[in-house]
């Protein structure tokens, strides 16, 4: 009871801070300030970084747009904490993305139906074809919410993967010549020769080889691996076979036996973090960014823009302490996906306006100006001059001084303004060439990276991190499934069964991991694991993946 009421404390005084931040009750979007600008409130349930009040780019936003927004991050509790404090409360911002709450907001009647606004806006219009659109729509038919990312405006353009892999650090490749690594044995057995004759970083600070997260819902940096090790796609809480159309459940494959055999081996060796199960996500980003830690599994998204750049800060990326991606798979000669082509629509959760909002059409010209060509190169590369160039041919470029500050922590507080969780593009400008993203120019992408990246990279013969992996078409027209399992609710026999397999594999696999038996710690895990009637889960994802195919052979 005391970490309950711990969390809701915190989600109050949280929520009193994006209260105070703009003078006024959440969800009173549309006073105008002394400017003469819109003020609206966001709360979005992830951790993320706030910018200082009088962040030189959002000024330059507000200007074009007349508006402004305080934008307020998940801190100290779950996305479903926070959400329900806000359900209790009765009151919300303006914007809101409840993440996996998002399902509680539409429940509780917290979000405003778009449909009739979407018309309205034409770059919001735009963001979605009809189907995307359609596949928006709740139980009730109305669509309440825009999911932000990975929309491809023109040619995509991909440098950096931003999703799931292997990661490794290049200066443990650089000492081994820079090998061929492509299964999960060689991979281990590289680290595992890099520890034993480099136990220390140059200062004498002892190595960290490999750690894992386990922190709440980031524990697929722990269990999601055996899916992309038999070369399928992140369908996140399945496996689908393209050519059957048949759901697989891939904690039970003869992979998932040898991953976990194998990092319980590791952990007897001393080569996983003993502090692995324990580490809170802040723990294990602020080990990251020390430079210990040898190698993990992650997703880009949830270290790089924190630990990354606090390496290139401390002057670490010259000791090769930076992050590469390897295409790892269970046997040699398959063909992995960790990279695939194409978007990914996840219709679980997106930017909402809730009915707290007493401007909605103000709000929704908010997001629509933000993804006019203008104002989203002022979110994703800067001001002109300050923070690219443009040469003679059109091309937007960057200095070496201009890139090391749009790394630099201090400068993106006061200077940099992405709204990072508003809708936004990837892919080509509407200029028809630069990147949407300054992380998508390949020639500045390229020339921006440190020399340990680029003598790795030249090693490889590649010019990206994503070539590091190579690219996988896109998948089918059911993908991605963890779009439908991350909105099951307890209301379902496979949902109770979704909910129950969680609880079990977050307590027994750092048992697993960590048994001097592995395999009775296995055989009792599986027993636990299928007391929770995982055919029942698997059952509804069939059927959910049956409906996708069948929904999509409509607009072929």
């Amino acid at each position: 009871m005391k970490k309950k009421i711990v969390s809701v404390l915190l989600v109050a005084t949280m929520l009193s801070t994006m209260v105070s931040g703009c003078g006024k009750t959440a969800g009173s979007g549309g006073t105008v300030n002394a400017e003469g600008i819109k003020e609206f409130t966001a709360f979005f349930a992830v951790p993320g970084s706030e910018i200082n009040d009088d962040n030189e780019v959002q000024k330059l936003i507000a200007e074009k747009t007349g508006c402004k927004v305080k934008e307020t991050w998940l801190t100290g509790q779950t996305a479903e904490e926070a959400v329900g404090t806000l359900i209790a409360g009765g009151e919300y911002p303006d914007f809101i993305d409840g993440g996996n709450g998002s399902v509680q907001l539409y429940e509780a009647g917290a979000l405003v139906p778009l449909d009739d606004y979407i018309d309205k806006y034409p770059n919001i219009k735009e963001f979605f074809t009809e189907q995307e659109w359609d596949q928006l729509r709740q139980s009730d038919g109305h669509i309440y919410w825009i999911p932000q990312f990975s929309n491809i405006y023109g040619e995509e353009r991909a440098c950096t993967h931003n999703d799931e892999a292997f990661w490794i650090q290049t200066r443990v490749l650089e000492w081994a010549g820079y090998p061929e690594i492509h299964t999960m044995d060689q991979y281990f057995d590289l680290i595992e020769d890099y520890y034993e004759a480099n136990p220390t970083m140059e200062d004498g600070t002892e190595n960290i080889p490999y750690t894992i997260l386990c922190d709440d819902w980031r524990y697929f940096c722990l269990e999601n691996a055996p899916e992309f090790l038999d070369g399928y796609p992140n369908d996140g809480s399945v496996i689908v076979d393209p050519d059957t159309l048949t759901v697989i459940d891939y904690n039970t494959t003869d992979t998932a036996v040898k991953y976990f055999k194998k990092l319980n081996e590791e952990y007897k060796k001393g080569i996983v973090d003993p502090e692995s199960f324990t580490q809170t996500y802040d723990e294990y980003i602020a080990k990251l960014s020390t430079g210990r830690v040898l190698g993990m599994i992650d997703q880009w998204w949830d270290f790089a823009y924190t630990a990354e750049d606090a390496i290139k800060s401390a002057g670490l990326d010259d000791q090769g302490c930076q992050y590469v991606p390897l295409p790892i798979t269970i046997e040699e000669g398959m063909t992995n996906q960790w990279h695939n082509s194409g978007g990914v629509l996840n219709v679980s959760s997106g930017l909402a306006i809730t009915t707290s909002c007493q401007d909605v059409e103000g709000a929704l010209q908010f997001v629509n100006d933000l993804l006019g060509q203008e104002v989203h190169d002022l979110r994703f590369w800067g001001v002109e001059g300050t923070d690219y160039l443009v040469g003679d041919d059109g091309m937007y470029y960057r200095t070496q001084e201009m890139r090391d500050q749009a790394s630099d922590t201090a400068y993106k507080a006061s200077h940099t303004c992405s709204y990072s969780y508003f809708p936004q593009w990837t892919g080509t400008s509407r200029d028809g060439k630069n990147a949407m993203k300054s992380d998508g120019q390949e020639t500045e992408f390229y020339d921006g990276l440190s020399d340990s990246i680029k003598k790795c990279f030249d090693a490889y013969g590649v010019k990206t991190y994503v070539e590091m992996l190579g690219t996988s078409p896109a998948p089918g027209s059911w993908y991605p499934m963890y779009t439908f399992s991350s909105s099951m609710t307890t209301s379902t026999p496979g949902g109770t069964a979704w909910t129950l397999m969680g609880e079990i594999k977050h307590q027994y696999l750092p048992k697993v991991v960590m048994a001097d038996d592995f395999d009775a710690g296995w055989d009792e895990y599986m027993k636990a694991y299928n007391e929770c009637h995982p055919e029942d889960f698997i059952s509804e994802m069939q059927t959910e993946l049956e409906r996708r195919v069948a929904e999509a052979a409509k607009y072929e």
